[in-house]
C-alpha cells in the first residue's frame, strides 16, 4: 500500500505540481480512504520528502549509467540532456518551486542531492573533459560546475521563465548547450558537432 500511495503521488505531482494535490485527491487517485494514507505517513510533507528523495535516486542511478555508457564527455552530456527532456516531459513546471515555497524537508534533501551529487558530477565530466583535450585547460572546475547547477534550478523559477512564455525543455536545452560550447577546445568542437550532427538526423528520421 505504501508504494502505490507514492507512486500515485508521483504521477500527481509531477502533472499538476505539489500545491495543488491534496490528500483528497491522492486517494481519489488510488480509490482509498484518507485514513488509509495517514495509517502510512503522518502528513502530506512526509510523502512529498519520500517520494523526492526516491526520485533523486533513481535519477543518479541514471545519470551515473550515462556517465558508464558514453564514450567522451562531450556525448556523456549530450546523453544526459537528451534525458533531462524526456524527464522533464511529463514534468510540471512548477514542481521544484512548490518544493522551495512549501516543503522544506523535501527542498532540504534536493538541495542536499545537489551539492552531494550532482555537483560531482558535473566536476568529474569538466575534469574528464580537460584531460581528454575536449574542454579548455584554463577553465575553474568548482566555479563551473556550481554555475551549471544552478542554471538547472534557475530554469524552473516562474519568476525568470514563466511556463506560460517559456517551455521548460527549451530552456533547459539552450542552456546546457551554451555551457558546452564555452568549454570546449576546437577538438571540442568537432566532437560535440559531430554529435549535434547525428542528433539532428535523427529527429528527421523520426
Amino acid at each position: 500500500m505504501k508504494d502505490r500511495i507514492l507512486k500515485s503521488a508521483v504521477d500527481l505531482f509531477w502533472r499538476y505540481g505539489v500545491k495543488s494535490v491534496t490528500m483528497d485527491d491522492i486517494a481519489k487517485e488510488l480509490g482509498i480512504s484518507k485514513k488509509t494514507i495517514y495509517q502510512q505517513f503522518s502528513d502530506k510533507d512526509a510523502i512529498v520528502k519520500e517520494v523526492v528523495e526516491i526520485e533523486l535516486n533513481s535519477e543518479q542511478c541514471d545519470i551515473d549509467r550515462l556517465e558508464a555508457e558514453a564514450n567522451d564527455p562531450i556525448e556523456e552530456v549530450m546523453r544526459t540532456s537528451d534525458y533531462m527532456r524526456a524527464s522533464f516531459a511529463t514534468m510540471n513546471p512548477v514542481l521544484l518551486n512548490d518544493l522551495k515555497k512549501y516543503h522544506p524537508k523535501a527542498w532540504a534533501s534536493f538541495q542536499k542531492h545537489k551539492h552531494e551529487h550532482i555537483i560531482q558530477s558535473i566536476s568529474g565530466n569538466l575534469q574528464r573533459g580537460v584531460a581528454a583535450g575536449l574542454y579548455r585547460n584554463d577553465i575553474d572546475v568548482d566555479v563551473l560546475a556550481r554555475m551549471r547547477v544552478e542554471q538547472i534550478e534557475m530554469a524552473f523559477d516562474p519568476a525568470i521563465f514563466p511556463p506560460q512564455k517559456f517551455a521548460m525543455i527549451e530552456v533547459h536545452t539552450q542552456l546546457i548547450h551554451h555551457f558546452l560550447r564555452g568549454i570546449l577546445t576546437a577538438q571540442g568542437f568537432e566532437v560535440y558537432n559531430n554529435y549535434a550532427e547525428k542528433s539532428a538526423q535523427e529527429v528527421n528520421q523520426s
